[in-house]
């Protein structure tokens, strides 16, 4: 059985460094990372079964990130933290922390902690792929294939499309949709007009008249599962064509 992966996330090297050590003598695979530039990367190229995350990083909230690893739906998150009042636990259990350990902590409860998680882990039947229609969505490779047609995205634009399609189709703001995809707090709503443009120009038939991504005026974006689910779909050159659509 391959060994649970494990992303520790915490700004003290040496308390990085020592918990990397003793999770390694227990078996699990761990990879380290000091601040979220560096985490974000990791997530991505590892796709964890645990995250260690300290809640106060030199780079940036970790419970902001945290709330964007929780989007991504893939790992259980055991927060670490200094604060230790109840209104802090609350906040980082509802950004999506898994568990919450206050520092100082002792070694074995902290081992105690993970195993916990890695038996939920084990259990949990998560779906590896989403599929609406002729779109595939995959969560492991966090991966896009229209048609069986794979499509090029960035994984900010992977973010943000399973943000969209989490929805059930409800319009989200600019505002909600970057809280949810982007792992740092961005105040500039227009970042979200750039990059759904540029995933219509990926997924779209004809982005000047998108269907699958549709604006909502004075509100923002929705994705159109039922354009994917109800179409009958069919391929003309390397273009995937609905025989009919919504207007």
């Amino acid at each position: 059985m391959k060994a649970v992966g494990i992303l520790i996330i915490e700004g003290n090297a040496n308390l990085r460094s020592l918990l990397g050590w003793h999770l390694q003598q227990s078996g699990y695979e761990v990879s380290q990372a000091s601040h979220l530039h560096a985490a974000k990367i990791l997530f991505e190229q590892h796709q964890p079964n645990l995250i260690v995350l300290d809640s106060d990083l030199p780079d940036g909230n970790g419970v902001e990130f945290c709330r964007w690893l929780h989007q991504q739906g893939q790992s259980l998150i055991l927060m670490l933290s200094a604060k230790i009042t109840e209104l802090d636990i609350v906040t980082g259990l509802k950004a999506g922390a898994d568990d919450y350990l206050r520092k100082p902590f002792g070694m074995q409860e902290f081992l105690a902690r993970i195993e916990a998680l890695s038996r939920r882990d084990r259990l949990m039947s998560a779906p590896v792929s989403l599929e609406y229609g002729e779109l595939r969505i995959d969560l492991v490779q966090r991966s896009v294939c229209l048609q069986k047609h794979q499509i090029d995205l960035t994984p900010q634009e992977f973010s943000l499309l399973y943000v969209l399609t989490q929805a059930n189709g409800e319009a989200l703001s600019r505002s909600e949709l970057l809280r949810r995809a982007w792992p740092n707090a961005i105040d500039n709503p227009r970042t979200i007009d750039t990059h759904i443009l540029s995933l219509r120009k990926k997924i779209e038939i004809d982005p000047r008249q998108p269907s699958m991504i549709q604006t909502i005026r004075n509100v923002g974006y929705r994705f159109n599962p039922e354009l994917l689910r109800n179409s009958h779909m069919q391929m003309n050159g390397s273009k995937v064509l609905p025989t009919a659509h919504n207007s």
